[in-house]
């Protein structure tokens, strides 16, 4: 019994390198806790296809658990099987911000997840409705109305703990106002409250506050970046046009697996998704209806870094603002 064990023992790593070099041979799901129509999904329908293709002709399904700031869809992703065929379109919100702006979590933002791929940084841009906010011609006129009225103006986000809500909470806390944070299921929502009037303003992701700016919908009185972005290039960042020097707030997209996901298939799905970011049409299409510039080619490991770096600096940022969902 003993020279049969002995014996079978090289036969189990073939197996599994055969069953790994298979990867895949069924549909991959890859989820997101935030709605149809956010940036999120938007991003992903429109990677779906481009990276099966750089798969070999994999089917990519775009699914949603949607809720909790995205801790459900992270929560669902943390708990599945690590064989390849479950990820989660994470962002800084769900593996950095949440993990100091929420007291506790059904899941470790580092230990139960292995980082894939960054997708690039996501820029926000200052948002008014024209039509029911006609007075908010600049940032200016805004400071002003905030600072005549504490507590009275309120701002909408897409969710608790999304960077749409720490940008507000970051400028509540630049400016030195006292603001009410409304928060939403997802961009959706959150646009709709504010070309209702429900809301005063709204820190909207470029990508899906591009529509309602080009057609005369909403105003963008100021972007959260350094510098201006090309696909707004008159609007001025929030440091210029509110007098807020060094005032910066994007996050960043990124692809997440289970812990403990294969090597093989870390290595392949982030090649495979680097090829797709690469492309000069879809890079083209990042830039110029997304506002997200093209990211570096980061490995697994340097993405992972990046994580770790920004949980300690949005825990800073969320102990200044006060910002809580517990």
């Amino acid at each position: 019994m003993r020279r049969r064990s002995l014996l079978a023992l090289p036969l189990a790593a073939p197996a599994v390198a055969l069953a790994q070099d298979a990867w895949p041979n069924r549909p991959i799901t890859i989820l997101s806790g935030f709605p149809n129509g956010s940036g999120i999904d938007i991003y992903m329908r429109r990677m779906a296809e481009p990276l099966g293709r750089a798969l070999g002709g994999a089917t990519i399904i775009v699914d949603h658990r949607t809720g909790a700031g995205g801790n459900i869809g992270s929560d669902f992703v943390a708990k599945s099987r690590p064989d390849g065929y479950t990820f989660y379109f994470g962002t800084a919100g769900t593996h950095a911000i949440n993990a100091s702006l929420y007291r506790t979590l059904p899941f470790d933002v580092v230990r139960d997840f292995t980082p894939i791929a960054h997708m690039g940084d996501v820029p926000n841009a200052l948002t008014v409705s024209i039509e029911r906010r006609p007075q908010y011609t600049d940032c200016a006129t805004l400071l002003a109305a905030a600072r005549a009225n504490p507590g009275r103006l309120n701002y909408a986000s897409t969710g608790n703990g999304a960077s749409t809500h720490l940008a507000g909470a970051q400028f509540a806390v630049a400016a030195n106002l006292e603001l009410t944070h409304v928060p939403y299921r997802g961009q959706p929502g959150a646009q709709t409250a504010l070309l209702a009037g429900d809301v005063d303003f709204f820190f909207n992701q470029v990508g899906p506050a591009l529509g309602p700016i080009r057609q005369g919908q909403t105003r963008a009185l100021a972007v959260t970046t350094a510098q201006r972005l090309s696909v707004l290039p008159d609007v001025p960042t929030v440091a210029e046009a509110c007098n807020l020097p060094g005032f910066v707030s994007t996050t960043w997209y990124g692809i997440f697996g289970p812990a403990n996901l294969p090597a093989p298939i870390v290595e392949r799905m982030s090649a495979a998704i680097t090829s797709v970011l690469h492309d000069p049409e879809f890079s083209n299409w990042l830039v110029t209806t997304q506002g997200i510039a093209l990211p570096p080619v980061f490995t697994p490991a340097e993405f992972a870094a990046i994580q770790r770096r920004d949980i300690a600096s949005w825990a800073e940022i969320v102990r200044r603002s006060g910002a809580s969902v517990d």
